[in-house]
């Protein structure tokens, strides 16, 4: 007997991290007051690269842009799953899960760009520094963002219209609380060889690209900071790239993660529990690890809110 196809499925059902009715309030209240921190500490970071004169440069430039886009990575699933908690429903459609799917993907996507594309920037500003405002012209800077957003579109489009020749069997239950690509793959009933190869092959080219370009861009800061004579010239290097370099870390490692848990068998809510790291906590850490270590986003933030600059 064949399997029904994708067009006699209307809908699936997200199971979400827990399933246990008593939770449900605490997961509700957790993650709602996480998706609030993490609107407005990057609407906040938005505001200050925008307002401040001093910040228009293409770093900040470059953050501006993550924050928009940690903004958005973080809209694509929560708002869905406080909403099916507040409903007490679990379903979702099967346009709306493949438009989350496609949107989830095009952003986590320009995440890992925009990471590289901050690299290269630090790369520049520490190794040829007299280059510095030569090499990233304002020209430069919009051409690497407006490039970035476009291979992200075309392949989360490209990843969306493979997922619609896919057939999947009635009352799919999906282990997660939004419609990841990997998870619908599996899900299927039909062959999905030709999906699988699309998905690796464009996580190899793009994400591993992206991450290889970081690695070449640390290793010559790096070495750049080595060879400078005094200990106060390399701390001041190395501090224009700690929050960075920071932000880099806490995203792959808990990317990876999820993806080793859910490589595992038996482990489709430790994947969802571990999904929640890198798709909201490190969009809601983001903010706190710039502002903090960074004075003049501290200045700018400062005016925002009236305090008093000393």
């Amino acid at each position: 007997m064949e399997p029904e196809n994708d067009t006699q499925i209307s809908e699936f059902l997200l199971l979400g991290l827990s399933e246990e009715p008593e939770l449900q309030p605490l997961i509700f209240g957790l993650f709602l007051s996480m998706y609030l921190i993490t609107v407005c500490g990057n609407l906040l970071i938005i505001l200050a690269v925008s307002s401040d004169s001093h910040l228009h440069t293409p770093m900040y430039f470059f953050l501006a842009n993550l924050s928009f886009v940690d903004i958005c990575f973080t809209s694509t699933t929560v708002p869905k799953m406080l909403v099916n908690i507040q409903t007490q429903s679990k379903v979702i459609t099967y346009a709306g899960c493949i438009t989350q799917m496609y949107f989830f993907t095009l952003f986590a996507v320009l995440d890992v760009f925009l990471l590289s594309v901050m690299a290269y920037d630090r790369f520049v500003a520490i190794c040829h520094p007299l280059h510095y405002t030569v090499i990233m012209n304002p020209q430069l800077c919009a051409l690497l963002v407006l490039v970035s957003w476009i291979m992200c579109i075309l392949n989360s489009l490209l990843q969306s219209l493979m997922m619609l020749r896919l057939s999947f069997c009635s009352h799919v239950q999906i282990f997660h609380f939004f419609c990841e690509l990997n998870e619908m793959v599996q899900l299927a009933c039909s062959d999905t060889f030709l999906n699988n190869v699309v998905m690796y092959f464009a996580a190899v080219l793009l994400g591993g690209g992206a991450f290889v370009g970081i690695l070449y861009s640390y290793s010559k800061i790096v070495s750049s900071i080595l060879r400078i004579s005094s200990a106060q010239g390399k701390y001041k290097a190395f501090s224009t790239c700690a929050s960075h370099l920071s932000v880099v870390c806490l995203f792959y490692c808990t990317m990876l993660g999820m993806y080793l848990s859910s490589a595992s068998p038996h482990s489709f809510h430790a994947s969802a529990v571990a999904s929640v790291m890198y798709t909201v906590v490190t969009p809601m850490l983001n903010p706190f690890i710039y502002s903090l270590r960074n004075r003049d986003i501290k200045r700018a933030l400062k005016r925002i809110i009236w305090v008093p600059v000393m």
